[in-house]
């Protein structure tokens, strides 16, 4: 069974940075998008950003310029740089993973393995 263990998160001020990090259980080069979700209290999950095995990404509008993902093959580990951190950013994010299908807007319904999340929490 493939495990995706996210680890990075914490408590940051407003204006701070964080790196996730998301660690593989198999090689990421069997995933054909990676990414991140997050899902803040009472809210829907929705996708942060996602990579494609191709190098494609995609970011939601309110984490252009702020966030930057990117993948270690060497490694198996996807990481997730958030800059300028703001306090509606406070979620649990969740690394996910679409083994077959995808591109860089990996639908949840394309998701085959979610990792447990990390709490991320901004505060003002």
């Amino acid at each position: 069974q493939v495990q995706l263990v996210e680890s990075g998160g914490g408590l940051v001020q407003a204006g701070g940075s964080l790196r996730l990090s998301c660690a593989a259980s198999k090689s990421i080069f069997s995933f054909r998008t990676m990414g991140w979700y997050r899902q803040a209290p009472g809210k829907q999950r929705e996708l942060v950003t996602a990579i494609t095995s191709g190098g494609s990404t995609n970011y939601a509008e309110s984490v252009k310029g702020r966030f930057t993902i990117s993948k270690s093959n060497i490694k198996n580990t996807v990481y997730l740089q958030m800059n300028r951190l703001k306090p509606e950013d406070t979620a649990v994010y969740f690394c996910a993973a679409a083994s077959h299908t995808s591109g860089p807007n990996m639908p949840t319904s394309d998701v085959n393995y979610w990792g447990k999340g990390t709490q991320v929490t901004v505060s003002s």
